[in-house]
């Protein structure tokens, strides 16, 4: 047995819906109807994710990063496809198909296939993954729909991942949860699917708030104004953070937090409400898109000047 066959013999395991044909044939077989989304992200070792990091972790993230580009859709998702390069020592792959295995059984997707590669000497750890899902009968909402007098809108507690990652580079100390939420985000799939109707626009946070609300801004043709002071900011966060403006910009600005930011106009706010009620979640009204362009920014009713980093932009992490 090689290395490579081992570690197929292991997904195999996992890969159990009749479209994977077993790992045995060139490609998966899926019967689809209606608008598929299709989204494909990649981790690189080094850039997304640190050496330290576990491989379950990993395999959590890269399942979980793809399943939030669904969620932004307000999309089911059917499927995964994933490519992974053998880097490093075969009890790192064994780790992570175990990681795998749990990820796909905690969000209900099935692994159908994808492709293995042997990585040169030295290089990172590359892995890429594919996620299939069921567009929501009313089609799939995009970045480009907020139109003026929208409000803004995100999900959950932000900034929590970035302070979870400099816990993992030892440059701090805090809670626990705030390092979970580094390694193990939640892609906000339930709410999306319940709230895709009620929006103009959607996308995932992954890169920063300022970052991911500016590009849609953008792509609606539009001027976005942010609010400091309405950004949720969690319990975990404000035990080892003042609740000021250096803390709130740091997490505006801070990426994989993998929060839905989504655009709807001031009457939805009572559906956003009771759908946000219904899934336990909580929700914030943290700005405004206006005609024009660009990103102003405010603490409450004082105007601030953008940072000169709006958000997480490719590089390494260490």
């Amino acid at each position: 047995m090689t290395r490579e066959s081992d570690f197929i013999a292991a997904l195999r395991a996992i890969a159990t819906h009749p479209a994977a044909r077993g790992l045995a044939d060139d490609a998966a077989v899926l019967p689809l109807s209606g608008d598929i989304v299709l989204t494909h992200d990649m981790l690189v070792e080094g850039v997304h994710f640190l050496p330290g990091d576990t491989a379950q972790d990993v395999a959590w993230k890269l399942v979980a990063v793809n399943l939030s580009d669904l969620a932004a859709k307000g999309a089911v998702p059917v499927g995964l496809l994933m490519g992974y390069g053998f880097a490093g020592g075969p009890g790192w792959d064994a780790d992570f198909a175990a990681g795998l295995d749990h990820a796909v059984r905690a969000f209900a997707v099935p692994l159908l296939g994808g492709d293995t590669v042997a990585m040169p000497a030295g290089a990172p750890r590359t892995l890429g993954l594919t996620a299939i899902g069921q567009a929501p009968a009313g089609g799939a909402p995009s970045r480009a729909g907020a139109r003026a007098g929208d409000d803004l809108w995100a999900t959950g507690t932000i900034g929590d991942a970035g302070l979870g990652l400099a816990i993992a580079l030892g440059d701090r100390t805090g809670p626990a949860a705030l390092l979970r939420r580094y390694h193990r985000p939640q892609p906000r799939l339930a709410f999306g699917q319940a709230i895709a109707t009620s929006v103009a626009a959607m996308a995932d946070i992954s890169d920063g708030l300022l970052i991911d609300a500016g590009r849609m801004a953008t792509a609606s043709g539009l001027a976005i104004a942010v609010d400091l002071a309405a950004i949720p900011l969690s319990d975990d966060l404000l035990s080892i953070q003042p609740d000021n403006r250096p803390t709130r910009i740091a997490a505006a600005t801070a990426g994989d937090d993998y929060e839905l930011l989504f655009a709807a106009p001031p009457s939805a706010e009572a559906a956003i409400r009771a759908i946000a009620a219904e899934h336990g979640l909580p929700v914030a009204r943290v700005g405004a898109f206006t005609a024009g362009t660009g990103i102003a920014l405010r603490d409450g009713a004082t105007a601030v000047a953008l940072p000169g980093r709006l958000g997480f932009e490719h590089g390494p992490v260490a």
